[in-house]
């Protein structure tokens, strides 16, 4: 009976571990496979500090064997009383130093790495021309999707993240509602988005997203802030600076040139939705909703639903079904069969990639 309980404990112990290693091997998912200089970095600290921790585990164990194994009761008596070390100098200097050392092991480079990965001062570089030297990215967390904004390009977008590899991107993050946290766990860190003040750091994107599962990296928000915290999802979309530019290029001619796949749709969108949505990649931030310029480009529908016209029409009649807590009304019975049909063909067809 108690050999029978011990397997099934040590199954379901299997089993749990083998739940939570489940996501370790996955590119666009995995901090224990980095895809950028900081996550590098990041995961060299990993690395050491799990070094000096099983060296102390070890360190501590053979102790404890050795005591078992020399000093048992059934081998030396019970009236054995062992040597008496108190007062050593010799061994309060070994367990006072070693700890030092090792405490000055650990902090030496994860001081060096904080203030590196901090330093954000080229973030406003400008060339001789004034333009910006480098890419910066305003991200406005919501409930429950991400606003992106790149203020030098002239360019707003949402759930998606498109960024140019082999480069430090800049990032200004700040929440609308809620405190929320901005995390790409393949690429580095997580940093807060907070109400009250705005957080800066950089990442950089060293493999493209194109050799990836699903074409994309997975980002996520690391704070609970709701009932959707875990359905708060956005992606990111790496590529070469020249891919990079065109796609700008594009994008900032949604404001003109918008691709119309279905104009009945449009007509829905512009009577139903556009107090809320854009269509246009150019403009300002702080609409209600995600701006839908790149619609037709996405991974996935609300940041986590597979990108369908079915599932985009399922969307649009019940959110909170999906998405409890979000910000967005359900438009069952409001838009008939017919109406939701082009409404989804014409969102379906805002791209600017295709």
């Amino acid at each position: 009976m108690m050999k029978g309980l011990k397997k099934w404990r040590l199954f379901s112990l299997l089993a749990v571990l083998t739940v939570f290693l489940a996501g370790c091997g996955q590119e666009e998912l995995s901090t224990l496979l980095p895809a950028g200089q900081v996550g590098q970095d990041q995961f060299n600290l990993l690395l050491l500090s799990s070094a000096i921790m099983l060296f102390v585990i070890l360190v501590v164990v053979v102790i404890y064997l050795i005591a078992i194994v020399r000093f048992r009761r059934s081998k030396l008596g019970e009236d054995h009383i062992p040597e008496q070390v108190e007062g050593s100098h010799k061994l309060e200097l070994v367990w006072t130093i070693i700890p030092i050392l090792l405490v000055l092991l650990l902090a030496v480079p994860t001081v060096y790495y904080t203030y590196k990965l901090g330093d954000v001062a080229a973030m406003g570089a400008v060339d001789e021309d004034g333009n910006a030297e480098n890419l910066v990215v305003d991200v406005t967390a919501k409930l429950y999707w991400w606003e992106f904004e790149y203020p030098d390009l002239g360019i707003v977008t949402a759930q998606e993240l498109v960024v140019p590899m082999d480069e430090k991107v800049y990032f200004n993050l700040i929440a609308a509602d809620v405190k929320h946290s901005f995390w790409i766990p393949a690429v580095g860190g997580k940093l807060d988005t907070n109400v009250e003040n705005v957080n800066k750091f950089y990442l950089v994107f060293e493999k493209d997203s194109k050799n990836l599962k699903d074409g994309v990296f997975y980002g996520k928000c690391a704070e609970l802030c709701g009932p959707s915290h875990a359905l708060m999802d956005f992606k990111v979309k790496t590529m070469p600076r020249a891919e990079f530019d065109q796609w700008v290029t594009a994008m900032q001619a949604t404001g003109e040139n918008q691709v119309v796949a279905n104009p009945a749709g449009e007509e829905i969108f512009q009577q139903s939705c556009i107090g809320c949505h854009a269509t246009s990649g150019v403009g300002e931030t702080g609409a209600v909703g995600p701006n839908l310029a790149t619609f037709g480009d996405r991974n996935r529908v609300a940041g986590f639903m597979d990108h369908t016209k079915e599932d985009l029409i399922d969307w649009i009649k019940y959110p909170q079904k999906h998405k409890p807590g979000n910000k967005m009304p359900g438009f069952d019975g409001q838009l008939s069969d017919s109406e939701l049909d082009d409404l989804a063909e014409y969102l379906m067809g805002l791209s600017v990639e295709k």
